[in-house]
This record gives C-alpha cells, structure tokens and sequence, in this order.
C-alpha cells in the first residue's frame, strides 16, 4: 500500500513554529538529526523543484525513484512542494523540516537547493543530503547527483536533424542558466554534425532570478508557436513543466516534439500529443533518487559527485514511439552517434 506523506506549503508554517520552539528553548537547530521518523520506520523525503509533482518530467522523474524505494526497500516517503515565488528561508525551512522528522535522505531536487543544503546540512551531520543537477556544494555528507545532458542533447539533435523536412528545428529552454545551456550545446552540435545546413532556433522563457520558465506552460506553447511559425518542424524542449506547453503546440501543428528527462511518450498527462512526441531525452532522476535511498539503507550512503552518462545509461533517447522505431536510419545515426560518445571519439560540448 502507498505510504507516502506529501507536505503542502503549510509545513512552511510548522517549520516557522518549530524555529520559535527553539528560540523558546526547544531543541536546537544544530541537533544532529536523522531521529526516528514518527511512526518508527525508517523513512526519506525528496523537496520538490518548480513546477512540483505533475510536470510530467523532472519532479515526476524523481517521484518514481522515491516510490520504487517505498516498494522495494520498505521505507517511508515523503514529499515536500515549492511555493511560487518563495524565498531562499523557505527552502531552508522546508529542509530543516524534512531533516528533523528523521528522514534520511533528504534530497533536494534541483539546482536551486543548493545554497539551502549548504546551510542546513551541517546542522544535521548524521542525515544524507543529496541534490540533483549541482556541484556547487560539497560535505561529508552531500551527494551530487549530476548528468551529461549534453550527451543525451547530441542523440536529440541528431535524431532532430534526420527527422526534419524544413532543415529548420527548435529549442527551447525553460532558464537560461548554465544546466539549461548544456542542453542547447549537446543538441545544436548533434544538428550540426549531422546536417551542416540546418538552421537551430533557440529560445529561453525566462532570465534569472525569474524561474517561472519551468513552471508555465502558456510560456512554452507561446515559444514553439513563434518557432513553428519561422519554418521549425521538429522542436525540443528543456523547460520542466513549460514543456508540456511546447509539446501541445508542437503536436497540434502536427510536427515532431522531442521531450526530456521523463519518456514523455509514456505520460498519462500527455497521452493526446503522445503521437507527436518522437522521442526524449531521459535523465536517470529516477535511478539516482532510489540509489541514493539504498545506500543509506546499506549503511553505505553515497557521498560527493555521483555522475551519470551515456556509458552507465544515465541519459540517453527513449524509443517507445512506434514511429520512431520505423526510422530506421535515424537510428542507425543515433546509436552510431552514441558509441561515438562513449569511445570519446565525440566530445560533446557543455556550451553553446
């Protein structure tokens, strides 16, 4: 039976109380941590990033690692939401929340925790901190879950390039910030290599410190619509839950949408565009989460960078589409671009 416990934004509140208890004199916020949960079992909790659980992507990636860690390891979950427009306290709230009911881990789910785990995790030294997609912050009891998404982008580009009619294709990012960026440069050099001709349309819905670009869906199909109108017949997109936006507009024009991070083929909330979504770029989020989970079960938690690439399928291009699997010099290409990669005889580039 499912068990897991999703905290709404109203543990923000119960985190404010808790930080008065201990301006009162309750326990203080540099205890150790990692204390029973409250039912006795052993439990982890992942915060989710923008757009939260339903994006069909990212956060849904990351949700199925905690719930195959439920099934398998018998463990307790929990899940905790992003506010829209929160502050950085918040996260550290909801952090130290997470952290204090005993989950271990605790796992931040992108790169906007970093500068709360970095202040949290210290106060809790005998709870595991993971964060997915950042480098930046280092402890003895951090994991780094990290990807080569610009080694996945190559395989899309390529897959993008063979695909195409016009000799015109798009990407869209949901942040121009450096992780989005990787993906712009794995996918425009696999267009590249493989069509020198082609044109690469490339657009961000937002610039920092604005991180709606992920959250928006209206923003996503306003982007593929300007991109579909300038001559693009296959567009990928990076952008989190603004995606799902890119993906409707994408399919609608009846062109080819690339996904990312989940096998969007194969997601309920975009069952109607699924004919139209050719493939995906797909991240382990799920794989990570759960084997960051095992690891502290074995007693053996996980701890600096914990990277995944093409060689230990970490990322890598979904094929669940029918269609996909009839092209068959497509992929031929891929997997040709893929062996490339891993013999590093490709070096695929982290910039555009």
């Amino acid at each position: 039976m499912r068990r897991i416990t999703r905290i709404a934004t109203v543990g923000l509140a119960s985190a404010a109380l808790a930080l008065s208890a201990t301006a009162c004199g309750g326990k203080k916020s540099s205890d150790t941590g990692a204390a029973p949960s409250e039912s006795g079992q052993k439990s982890a909790a992942i915060a989710y990033d923008i757009g939260g659980r339903g994006d069909q992507s990212f956060n849904d990636a990351a949700f199925a690692g905690l719930e195959k860690a439920e099934k398998d390891l018998k463990i307790k979950g929990a899940e905790a939401e992003p506010t829209e427009g929160e502050s950085e306290a918040d996260k550290v709230q909801r952090l130290t929340e997470l952290a204090r009911k005993g989950n271990n881990p605790v796992i931040g789910v992108g790169f906007s925790y970093a500068p709360a785990i970095k202040k949290v995790a210290p106060k809790f030294p005998n709870t595991t901190f993971g964060i997915i997609d950042d480098t930046s912050v280092t402890d003895k009891n951090i994991a780094n879950l990290v990807f080569n998404e610009e080694q996945g982008s190559y395989l899309a580009g390529v897959a993008a390039a063979k695909a195409s009619k016009s000799g015109t294709v798009g990407f869209i990012g949901g942040v121009e910030v450096p992780l989005i960026k990787k993906f712009e440069a794995g996918f425009t050099q696999g267009v590249k290599d493989t069509n020198p001709n082609a044109k690469v349309l490339s657009t961000y819905l937002t610039q920092p410190p604005d991180f709606s670009g992920f959250a928006k869906p209206d923003l996503g199909k306003a982007a593929a619509k300007g991109q579909l109108d300038n001559g693009a017949d296959v567009i990928y997109s990076a952008a989190g839950l603004a995606g799902s936006g890119a993906i409707e507009a994408t399919a609608t024009a009846g062109k080819w949408a690339i996904g990312v991070d989940s096998d969007q083929y194969n997601q309920a909330g975009l069952a109607k565009y699924k004919d139209h979504i050719l493939t995906s770029v797909t991240k382990d989020v799920s794989g990570a989460v759960y084997n960051l989970i095992k690891s502290v079960e074995d007693g053996k938690p996980q701890t600096g960078e914990v990277r995944y690439g093409l060689d230990k399928d970490g990322v890598g291009l979904a094929d669940s589409n029918p269609e996909y699997k009839k092209m068959a010099d497509l992929i031929a290409a891929v997997d040709k671009a893929k062996a490339d990669i891993i013999a590093k005889k490709i070096t695929v580039k982290t910039a555009p």
